[in-house]
């Protein structure tokens, strides 16, 4: 398995010795691109699934720090919370591969806290919207946490991919 994630198609895909199993719209940071803490971005680069958390939660479990906190996301709890940068049902916790790019010192992916995580049914996808990580929809995130193991390598890129760019206007 390999996750391939594109900023400027906002879109993430799953490949399976080389053949393209899964497509999904995501959104990443409002912030645009970068690898610095405390940016807000994107980082670019070589990564890899550290950590696969929220297996059997409920769809629209909130977590906070990385562990439940009993809530299911509704809109009134969104009322309730406005501020809250909703991290809901599953957690795919990513580690930068690259030292001095996403990993290590002030660049480090996974000390930023780096996820590919689900967003409430109202957040936009397709379009940048988040505070660094890479959201997705909630059931889309299960099918793909349920395919994915710790380890798969994860590429974030910042320009589309030659394979894309044919694939995308076929």
């Amino acid at each position: 398995m390999l996750i391939e994630i594109s900023i400027p198609t906002q879109s993430l895909r799953l490949y399976a010795q080389g053949a393209l199993l899964r497509q999904y719209a995501v959104s990443t940071a409002s912030n645009g691109v970068g690898c610095l803490k405390n940016s807000g971005c994107t980082p670019i680069g070589g990564h890899i699934i550290r950590a696969k958390i929220g297996e059997n939660a409920l769809e629209n479990t909130v977590f906070v720090g990385r562990r439940p906190t009993g809530e299911v996301f509704s809109p009134d709890l969104m009322a309730q919370y406005p501020r809250r940068d909703w991290i809901l049902t599953r957690i795919l916790w990513l580690s930068g591969t690259e030292p001095g790019v996403n990993r290590l010192g002030q660049v480090d992916t996974m000390q930023r806290y780096i996820y590919i995580h689900g967003a409430p049914d109202s957040a936009t996808m397709g379009q940048p919207g988040s505070h660094g990580c890479i959201r997705m929809r909630n059931a889309e995130l299960i099918e793909l946490f349920d395919l994915v193991t710790v380890g798969t390598p994860v590429t974030i890129l910042d320009a589309p991919h030659p394979h894309w760019v044919e694939t995308m206007h076929a």
